[in-house]
């Protein structure tokens, strides 16, 4: 009676998710209608790169090869590295010349601030301060994002054409190992589970994300929300920084890209595991009594399915084993769009709660790291909670 009643709960679970957490399972979120402006407004596109020597040649050179109508700029700051990083970057520039490029160094981060937030920082004063007119707007992409030409212009046209201050776009991350096409689709997936699109591109909304990769922002909005300096201690920044904006009064929009992909490489499940985990405990606020809600909500939603469908098929309980199948079919059938997006074959599907059980295992590692002392590190930094910070 106890696994019927928990089927049957999962099955309300999913549809409820399929019908009323505004859609997430749908894939056709892309950049709003647009036209070019009258005027190009201009930009300055800020890269954080930290030891980023191993992708920097496939990024780099897209965005300096930007076809963009407008004034802009590229300044990427060197956070710390150790691998050439910055020597790279002027090399590139000179093999790939196209829009300026400067290199910049901020030193360590200040106490209370993340590498990341403490190199935006930097960058983006450096942006409003270089030239006698600060800029427009501010491109803010990661050292692994790769852009094709017209990127800036369309990010731009979709920011003066909707009124948006803030126009994020969840780059297509790399999906060709094994491990990644069976973690990273998912990682999109339950991320647009937490955060519907829909929900955060309403101009009334409350639902506030967006994609660090890649971030279009209108430097008065920037100023307006106090960004970095209002989230320098936040260890997720994208979605910090869009719940800034948001409450600044600044409209924000999120979607999925269709010409801004990461050349990242996660080839193995250690390299994916470090990168989820790293940050799994923050999302929770590093709250125990969340962590438990989370891995029995986990278990509920997505476990619960096989197990009841595989149990009421061996123990002959037909109403079991249809609430479970059901339950599964609705996960699967939710999950092939973003199956499809990533050009992944739709046997994956089913596999969705193996993935998720390996979510569970990392949140759960991503606690446990905590309070070792080791949370939300990444290359060779360790950020504490922001009240210890």
């Amino acid at each position: 009676m106890g696994l019927l009643c928990t089927a049957y709960a999962s099955l309300a679970v999913w549809i409820w998710l399929t019908c009323a957490q505004g859609m997430f399972w749908r894939t056709d979120v892309r950049l709003p209608a647009r036209s070019a402006p009258a005027h190009w407004p201009s930009v300055a596109v800020v890269v954080p790169a930290r030891d980023e020597a191993e992708v920097l040649p496939r990024s780099l050179p897209s965005l300096l090869a930007q076809d963009y109508p407008g004034e802009a700029e590229v300044i990427l700051v060197d956070d710390g590295s150790t691998d050439g990083t910055g020597t790279l970057a002027l090399r590139l520039a000179r093999e790939h010349p196209g829009l300026p490029l400067t290199v910049a160094s901020p030193g360590d981060p200040a106490p209370g601030w993340t590498g990341k937030l403490w190199a935006l920082r930097h960058g983006i004063a450096l942006a409003r301060t270089a030239r006698d007119t600060e800029p427009d707007y501010l491109l803010l992409t990661d050292a692994d994002i790769a852009h094709e030409p017209d990127s800036l212009r369309e990010l731009v046209s979709a920011a003066t054409s909707a009124g948006l201050d803030l126009v994020s776009q969840m780059a297509r991350l790399r999906a060709v190992s094994p491990w990644e096409r069976l973690v990273v689709p998912a990682f999109v997936y339950f991320f647009a589970q937490l955060y519907p699109f829909r929900w955060i591109n309403r101009p009334t909304g409350r639902t506030a994300a967006a994609a660090g990769g890649c971030v279009l922002l209108r430097t008065e909005a920037a100023v307006r929300a106090g960004v970095p300096d209002s989230i320098r201690q936040a260890v997720i920044d994208d979605v910090s920084l869009a719940r800034a904006v948001q409450r600044s009064g600044g409209r924000i929009w999120l979607g999925l890209a269709e010409r801004v992909d990461s050349v990242r490489p996660y080839p193995a499940l250690a390299d994916l595991w470090k990168m989820i985990a790293r940050s799994a405990y923050a999302q929770l606020r590093h709250q125990p009594l969340l962590l438990a809600g989370t891995v029995a909500g986990l278990a509920l939603v997505y476990l619960v399915p096989p197990v009841a469908l595989f149990a009421g098929l061996a123990t002959g309980r037909t109403s079991t084993a249809w609430a479970g199948g059901v339950a599964w079919l609705l996960m699967a059938g939710t999950y092939l769009p973003m199956l499809r997006y990533y050009r992944q074959p739709a046997a994956l599907a089913p596999l969705l709660p193996l993935t998720a059980f390996l979510y569970l295992l990392m949140t759960v590692d991503s606690a446990v790291q905590h309070y070792r002392g080791r949370g939300a590190a990444w290359k060779g930094r360790t950020y504490a909670r922001p009240s210890d910070a």
